[in-house]
């Protein structure tokens, strides 16, 4: 058929260029049925019945906390008031009572009855003004301080051990001075590291903690990894002839393995490793062993106690008792102790509740107690309502080291454990544990703007 003559001769884009030969294929090797990835089949790995059940009582254990979690939100809200109430209570009552217990003794010593008052006064402000900046520092901030906190700590308490450097009293070498400031006791900073190190590690590992699968190591990680994080802080401590100190880091890192989900079966170990590590400490030191015959004497038969022992190793518990009796339902008044005229020894810091049960009787005592009790509640609160595991971990360990000394202290005082010179939080004399507190007062209020508030 021929062309018409109008039509235009478009040429192809091929068109006077040679063929091209088509690529050679590489042929294609058939995959083994056997091989094919859809088709391989794996090879369970053999599950005991008990982890069988270890792994589905985690999982259901899981899904309640998912669909417990899923009823709350987390919201920004301000500062727990109540909370912030209860402290700067604690803190007015204890520079009310610090200036009351200390102006004889102050007087005889130092001819200035304001003298601890003064001192008092001032780290109290100082405390204040670290609380209202810790205030507003994230959680964020507060966890990055967590390692050169610890690693501070650590290094202080060495060199408190070394010969011309710490400062000792009696058997104790706890201090270390600095110039233009005074004397330091680097163990109260040593308790808020252990506790801020604590809550990181449980925190960040909490999966290999709770891990009870065959290949799981929770012995390493719940059991081991604790002891070495808080036993480190203990036995530079016990080092220092600091049996309270000792006593109080250890006992609040156990309590923090166990809200940290640590097996219950190592928590006993650790308990028990505890207990033989007391007991070795009592009875290969002399004023271990001292102190507990002294306390049997109080307590079971203080009428028979020889006058040297009386005029020495147990004067401080049997004035302390003697205060505590004097004080009656409602106390001999504010200010009219007794007692405090160079019967009770230093009565501004360790023996400071004998006085308020002299001075205040059972009320001012109940008050005391009431306060400590309401200051474990809220912050217990804000604990279980932080925004996650470390915040609610740090803030748990802070509230139980106020509480713990809380109890120890009243304890010690009223003849019912050994004494240990263990302070009352808020009461005691002392600037380091003052301004430290302050500090962890600030922390836990910090974290308590950040929580977790019911859905509506």
């Amino acid at each position: 058929m021929q062309e018409r003559p109008n039509q235009a001769h478009i040429p192809t884009a091929t068109q006077g260029r040679p063929a091209s030969t088509p690529p050679q294929q590489r042929p294609v090797r058939p995959v083994p049925p056997s091989q094919h990835p859809q088709r391989r089949e794996a090879h369970p790995v053999p599950v005991s019945a008990r982890a069988l059940r270890q792994q589905q009582k985690q999982a259901a254990l899981e899904e309640r906390r998912r669909e417990e979690d899923a009823k709350y939100v987390r919201v920004l809200t301000g500062i727990d008031r109540p909370f912030l109430v209860i402290v700067l209570a604690l803190l007015a009552f204890g520079v009310i009572m610090g200036f009351s217990a200390s102006y004889a003794y102050a007087s005889f010593k130092y001819g200035d009855s304001l003298y601890f008052f003064k001192r008092y006064l001032l780290f109290a402000v100082i405390g204040l003004i670290g609380m209202f900046l810790c205030l507003y520092i994230p959680i964020r901030g507060i966890k990055m301080l967590t390692f050169p906190g610890y690693g501070l700590a650590v290094v202080l308490l060495l060199l408190v051990l070394i010969p011309g450097v710490g400062l000792s009293e009696g058997d104790a070498q706890r201090w270390l001075y600095i110039p233009g400031v005074g004397t330091f006791q680097p163990s109260e900073l040593a308790k808020l590291a252990m506790i801020m190190m604590m809550a990181w590690y449980l925190s960040k590992f909490s999966e290999k903690i709770t891990d009870n699968s065959p290949g799981g190591h929770p012995i390493i990680w719940g059991f081991g990894g604790s002891c070495c994080v808080f036993g480190l802080i203990a036995g530079l401590v016990a080092l220092e002839h600091h049996i309270s100190g000792t006593i109080i880091v250890a006992g609040i890192g156990v309590v923090m393995m166990f809200v940290g989900r640590v097996n219950m079966k190592y928590l006993f170990i650790a308990g028990g490793i505890l207990a033989v590590a007391a007991v070795c400490l009592i009875a290969f030191s002399s004023y271990g062993g001292t102190r507990i015959e002294v306390w049997k004497m109080v307590l079971f038969d203080p009428h028979n106690i020889p006058k040297d022992i009386a005029r020495d190793q147990a004067y401080q518990n049997l004035q302390g008792l003697y205060a505590i009796g004097s004080g009656g339902f409602f106390g001999v008044g504010l200010g009219n102790s007794f007692q405090k005229s160079g019967y009770v020894s230093q009565p501004q810091n360790d023996f400071i509740f004998s006085i308020i049960c002299e001075e205040l009787g059972f009320v001012g005592a109940a008050a005391v107690m009431l306060l400590f009790m309401g200051l474990a509640w809220r912050g217990y609160l804000i604990a279980r309502n932080a925004p996650d595991l470390y915040s609610s971990l740090l803030v748990f360990g802070i509230v139980t080291q106020v509480t713990m000394q809380a109890i120890l202290n009243i304890g010690v005082v009223t003849a019912l454990i050994p004494n240990t010179g263990i302070s009352l939080p808020f009461f005691s004399s002392g600037g380091t544990s003052l301004v430290i507190l302050m500090v962890e007062m600030g922390i836990v209020l910090s974290i308590s703007r950040y929580s977790y508030q019911k859905r509506s």
